[in-house]
Order: structure tokens, then sequence, then C-alpha cells
């Protein structure tokens, strides 16, 4: 494998159930297998959902609830697909851990840099729940913090398009898809890839981005076999 230790990045909106409400086990299932394959190769991996299939901030703010109580109840959404994934997992026999930003007695563990590398390094996929526990921050944000405080060789961000491209490639099929970006040239085209909290993290801290397909099956191991089927976004050399 090129890569020891993950992070893996997913949006609530891909745990989506197919009648568009909450969570779908069939979806939570299909992200369930891509871990455990990787898992079986022996990589360890860290995860970070969102909850948009739950509940949004921002959309909640746009609704006319405050945007900091709106935050809170995304950050709860998060640590329900959390123990969606948990679940799922361990009915395939793979450890798992939730680790929330603040601790649900009896349900979650706070998250604590050096326990969640101990999980990892036990063989336990761990769960991030809860984003960074502050209001105004996305998961993306979350998901990067993360990915640097337990020293991930790849934050992926998996996605529903296979990589990052000019254009959006839903609306302009003529966009063009980038292999590899550095981070620097990604911020001139105003490409939105990550919020910019999440992008600058990445950089600082000299970790690399990969976009794919998370839909797709088997693509999990095919990035971290070294296949270039999504966009690395990383430093310049």
């Amino acid at each position: 494998m090129k890569y020891n230790r993950i992070l893996l990045k997913l949006s609530g909106e891909s745990l989506m159930a197919e009648d568009g409400y909450s969570i779908g086990y069939a979806a939570v299932d299909h992200y369930a297998s891509e871990i455990e394959a990787a898992v079986k190769q022996r990589v360890q991996v860290g995860v970070v959902i969102g909850g948009g299939n739950i509940f949004r901030g921002v959309g909640g703010a746009n609704q006319g609830f405050d945007r900091r109580q709106g935050d809170h109840m995304g950050m709860l959404a998060t640590v329900i697909n959390a123990m969606a994934l948990q679940g799922v997992l361990e009915q395939r026999g793979v450890k798992a851990k939730v680790l929330t930003a603040f601790a649900i007695e009896g349900m979650t563990e706070k998250v604590f840099f050096k326990n969640a590398v101990q999980y990892l390094e036990n063989g336990y996929v761990v769960i991030f729940g809860g984003g960074t526990g502050n209001p105004f921050f996305t998961t993306d944000s979350g998901a990067a913090l993360r990915a640097v405080e337990i020293h991930a060789d790849l934050l992926l961000k998996g996605t529903r398009v296979d990589g990052v491209y000019s254009d959006d490639p839903e609306k302009h099929p003529a966009a063009t898809k980038f292999t590899s970006i550095t981070f620097d040239e990604a911020y001139e085209k105003h490409l939105k890839i990550m919020d910019l909290t999440a992008f600058t993290l990445c950089r600082d801290n000299n970790l690399p981005l990969y976009v794919y397909d998370a839909n797709q099956p088997g693509n999990l191991l095919r990035v971290l076999n070294g296949e270039s089927i999504g966009t690395l976004v990383h430093n310049q050399h």
C-alpha cells in the first residue's frame, strides 16, 4: 500500500436513503465495504462524515435558526451518521470507535489525539464525530484538523465526481480534469475543493489531499494502491 494511515472525508448526503430522507443502509454498507477492504490491507483508517442528510447548520440559519444553535444541531447529526457507520462496520466484523469533539456519556468518547492514534494502531477504524466542536466551522475543516492531529499520510475527500475539474463537470461537460494540482494553483484558480480553512490547514501542514469518486466500488483501494483515478492536491516540491 502506498499509504499507511488515511483520513476519509464523506459528506452526510452520501449516506442519504433513496427516498431522500435521513440514512440509507445500502449507502452506509457501501462505504463500510470500501473501508473494510482498506483495513484488510492493514491501512489505518480514520473517517469524518458530515451531517447534511439530517441537518445542516447553514441551511438552518437560512430558515431562521440561530447559526450557533444550528451548527450544534449539525454536529449532533454527524454523530448519528458516525454511529450508523460504526454499527455497519461492526456487523462486518471490523472494529470501530466513535470519538467525538464532545463526550456523550454512554455512547461516545471525547476525542484525544493520543487515544485516536492508539486505536488506529490497534486496528480500529476511528470515526470522528461532532466536527471541531465549535460553531462556524465545516466538517471539511474538522476532517483536515483530525487528519493533521493523527499524522495521516493522506486526506481523501470522497465525492460523486472523479476528481477536481476546471469547472463543475455536471454543469459544464467540457470542463478539464486535473490529475495533479498544487494547493496554490487550486487557490489561484478559485477551485472549490474544500473550504478555505480546511485547505489552508492541509497546505500549511504539508498534508496531501486526494479527491475521488467514492461511489464506485473498489475505488478507495485503487487510490491506496497508487492508481491515478482522481486528483491529487499537494504542495509544490
